[in-house]
This record gives structure tokens, sequence and C-alpha cells, in this order.
């Protein structure tokens, strides 16, 4: 669940710099911008470390 919502908050990241880019178009600002990499970042962290207990669970167990 936190991998999935990690896709989605680094692909609003993403569809933020490429409107800012191609069509000047960005709807966040640097701040609201660093919160959701920052945001994205946290997410991505948290799923990995679940995983990784998860897989030593799995190993102990089994």
């Amino acid at each position: 669940m936190s991998l999935i919502a990690s896709i989605l908050v680094f692909a609003l990241f993403f569809a933020n710099v490429a409107l800012g880019a191609f069509a000047d178009r960005a709807f966040l600002g640097d701040v609201g911008e660093m919160l959701v990499l920052f945001a994205a970042s946290i997410l991505f962290v948290v799923a990995i470390l679940k995983k990784e207990a998860d897989e030593k669970k799995n190993k102990e167990d089994g």
C-alpha cells in the first residue's frame, strides 16, 4: 500500500514538473513541490522497510 501511495505522490510531483517545464502551468510552488517529493520519499522508505521486515519474518519462520 505504501509503495502504491509513493508512486501516486511521485506521479503528482512529476506531473507538476512536466507541466511547469512544457506548458508553464505548474500548480505547485517551490515549497509544495518540495513537500510532495518529501512525502513520496518517506512513503517509499516506509514501503521498503515493511518489505524488509516481512522478508526477515518469513526467513525466521521457514
